[in-house]
């Protein structure tokens, strides 16, 4: 068994494996990078079809988890809004909010919501949310917005609410 000092001093960059990157540009240009004498490389590029790029790599797999955030509430993605044999694992009377991946906008959307209706944080609506669909992901500018209406809506007893989560999450 060798040290980990031996193991150190036997490393040698030759024995590793070369590594290429598949990269696609904001423009939908197709480009494989590879590293040689510690500079990127662009191995190949392939412009985009006819139809032009769409500027993202696309996921084409369904997503049809759906959050179940109460009882009534649902999250999920525009694929479970749309296929029927998900749809009907639910009982009537429910809502299903879903944008177009179920990860920011609906997100951000039911979290507004429980703050304002349950009368609970930011902190506590996320984790509520996020313990019932854990891809959700709102953006930055919906985040702050989040806050701020805690902000507004509290006021001077937001740090008191925040010390009673925090003791309450621990």
């Amino acid at each position: 068994m060798h040290s980990l000092n031996q193991e150190i001093r036997a490393f040698s960059r030759t024995n590793l494996r070369k590594q290429c990157t598949r990269v696609t540009t904001l423009t939908g240009k197709k480009i494989i990078e590879t590293w040689k004498d510690a500079r990127i490389h662009v191995v190949e590029e392939v412009e985009p079809g006819s139809g032009g790029g769409c500027g993202y790599v696309q996921d084409l797999s369904l997503d049809l988890q759906v959050g179940v955030i109460k009882p009534w509430l649902l999250l999920g993605s525009q694929d479970a809004a749309h296929d029927l044999d998900t749809l009907k694992k639910h009982k009537d009377g429910v809502v299903l909010v879903h944008c177009n991946a179920g990860v920011s906008r609906a997100a951000a959307i039911i979290i507004g919501f429980l703050m304002s209706t349950e009368e609970i944080t930011f902190t506590s609506a996320f984790s509520l949310v996020k313990n019932a669909r854990p891809a959700i992901c709102p953006n930055s500018g919906f985040m702050e917005q989040l806050q701020a209406y805690q902000q507004k809506k509290y006021g001077n007893k937001y740090n008191k609410i925040r010390e009673i989560d925090e003791a309450n999450s621990l």
